[in-house]
Order: C-alpha cells, then structure tokens, then sequence
C-alpha cells in the first residue's frame, strides 16, 4: 500500500531556497519538487527526468528540479491540489486535468481537435497560442497555476480485449476514462459507458475484466505491458496526446526573471525533443506489440474512422457547447 506525505510535512517541504551560490551572489539555490503519474519507461518519465537535467545545467545549479513519479506525491486529485497551494511546484499531465480551474483550459484534449504532431505542438504552446495566452490568465487568477511548457507523447490509441471496428461494437462496453469529464464525454461518444479509473490502477482493472478496454500512448500501453489483458490496438489517433507542464504561479514569480527565461528555454528545447521521440519511435512501437501477439486494427483493416470523429464530435459539441469557438480557433493555430 502506497503511504503519502502528510500534509503539513509536504507544505512544510515547499519551494526550498538552499544555499548561497557564493558569497557575493544575490541568488540563493532554488529547490522544485516535480510530481507525475508516469511509470518507468514511459516518455513522460524520461521527459520530467531530461528537463530536471537540462534546467540544472543551464542555470548552473541554480535550480534544482527534485522529479517525484509514479504518483508518489499523490493520486492526480492530490497533485493538483498541490500546485494550486504551492505544497508541490510543478507537474505535468492531460491539459483537461486542469479543469476542476477552468472547464475550458480541457478544450486543448478534444478528440480529433488537431491536424497533426506540429499543428498540436503549436497550438498548446504560450508563445504561438493566443488561445493558450487567454486560457493561462484565467487558470492564474482562479487558481494560482500557469502553464509553462508543453510535450508530445504521440497519438492515443484504443486497445481492446476483442476488436473494434466502429462506435457499434462498444456498445454497452465498459472502457477506462482517465478521471476528468473530457474523457467521459469522449468515451461516451465512442459508444461505450466510461468508467472512471486512476493510471496507477490501470492494469488491475483491465486484468480482472473491471474494463473491456482503455486508450493511451503506444508507448504507455507498451510500457505497462497492457497486451497481458488487452490483445487488440485500434489505430484510432482520437488525440495527439500533449501534455501541459504547469507551475504554481507564487513559485514562479520567485525565480529570478533571467532563470525564467532560462527554463522557458529549457521548455521549448524539451518540447523538440519529444516531438522526435515520438516520431522515431512509432514503428518500432507497432512491431513491439505485434510481436507480443497484439493484432493492429487500421482503416485498411476496417477500422471505420469516419464514424468515430462524427460520434465523438457530436458528444463532445453536446457536452461543452460553448467550446464551438475555441475549436475553430485551435485549428487555425499555425506559427
């Protein structure tokens, strides 16, 4: 059983100024505590420990990025909650994770919301994103947390205990929805009855038939060897799969501006190296699972995209009818 921090020792843990560089230095060690979902071996595992990296070293040891995974500082209730208050600085995870803030922030995890791995990357970030500016206003004034950088994981895909080839065939089916109403809309509208379950307790639900199925990243079905329960992958690419790395606010404004810069820096380099990853590795992803006896579904295959965007699109409009013009303002994104 995994045993969390209490409270008042996490607050008491809090954004850490250390020791004085050097005598004559006005800057003081800076300390982050970085929390996530993420597993070992997953891209976000290896993205939170290359930025720590990278920060680090830009600032020459300025600040300090202390990354704590696999939820060790708290289910993802308990880690938002803990940048809100400042107890813990910085996490990433779905920007829809957000919106217990602001519902509209989850807009950026529409299904079928991008054009592709660049047009996504673009549209999620600050600095080319007149939709992300307007949205991170609102997320620091109603909740003391900004969003400071983005990553690719690459498209999310649907896997199975049987195969899908339209909304039809999961019809009255349970499927995993990652615990925020986006994904409950999203998977209502691809037919089946969602059914809210937390990350680290992903594998037991698929196992013992909680679940018929569930949607993630290649590389988190790889990583967490969902193939053991679920023998089918629909190449579906609902998302493409951008994660938000976000601050609280108060811990933000106390980095001296020229190491802001410095880590806004660090953000868009990570950013880059991400969206390579993600390229680089999808062949070789495919080849892993079939090789462990996981069969792919495709449009060649039968998989009838067209039904899903017009099913989930329609939910999704139902559901978030004031998101029309977010939507149309995403997909004009470019750079």
């Amino acid at each position: 059983m995994r045993v969390f921090t209490p409270l008042c020792a996490i607050l008491a843990t809090a954004l850490t100024v250390v020791v004085s560089v050097g005598p004559a230095a006005a800057q003081q060690k800076i300390v982050m505590r970085y929390a996530h979902v993420g597993a070992e071996g997953e891209t976000q595992t290896r993205y939170a420990a290359e930025l720590a990296k990278l920060v680090n070293e830009k600032t020459q040891g300025r600040i300090e990025i202390r990354v704590f995974p696999g939820s060790q500082l708290g289910n993802l209730s308990e880690m938002i909650d803990g940048v809100r208050i400042g107890s813990i600085q910085m996490a990433h995870h779905d920007f829809s994770s957000l919106d217990r803030i602001d519902p509209d922030v989850a807009v950026f995890n529409a299904p079928f919301l991008f054009s592709g791995p660049e047009q996504a990357m673009r549209a999620t970030n600050e600095a080319t994103s007149p939709v992300l500016q307007e949205m991170n206003k609102k997320l620091v004034a109603k909740g003391n947390v900004r969003i400071v950088g983005n990553f690719y994981r690459g498209a999310r895909q649907l896997t199975a205990r049987y195969a899908v080839r339209s909304p039809k065939d999961m019809a009255g089916k349970k499927f995993r929805s990652v615990p925020v109403p986006l994904w409950n809309s999203m998977i209502k509208g691809m037919g089946a009855i969602p059914t809210p379950v937390e990350i680290s307790e992903i594998m037991p639900a698929l196992m013992t038939g909680l679940v018929d199925g569930q949607e993630n990243p290649l590389n988190n079905v790889i990583a967490r060897k969902m193939w053991e329960a679920n023998k089918f992958v629909m190449m579906t690419s609902h998302m493409e799969s951008v994660l938000a790395v976000f601050i609280n606010e108060k811990s933000w404004e106390g980095i001296p501006a020229a190491d802001r810069k410095i880590m806004q820096d660090a953000f868009a380099e990570m950013a880059q190296r991400s969206l390579k990853w993600a390229k680089d590795a999808e062949a070789e992803e495919i080849a892993t699972l079939k090789a462990n006896g996981v069969t792919i579904i495709d449009e060649k295959s039968g998989l009838d995209l067209k039904a899903f965007r017009e099913s989930v699109g329609n939910q999704i409009l139902k559901d978030y009818p004031a998101w029309a013009p977010y939507i149309a303002r995403i997909k004009e994104t470019q750079g």
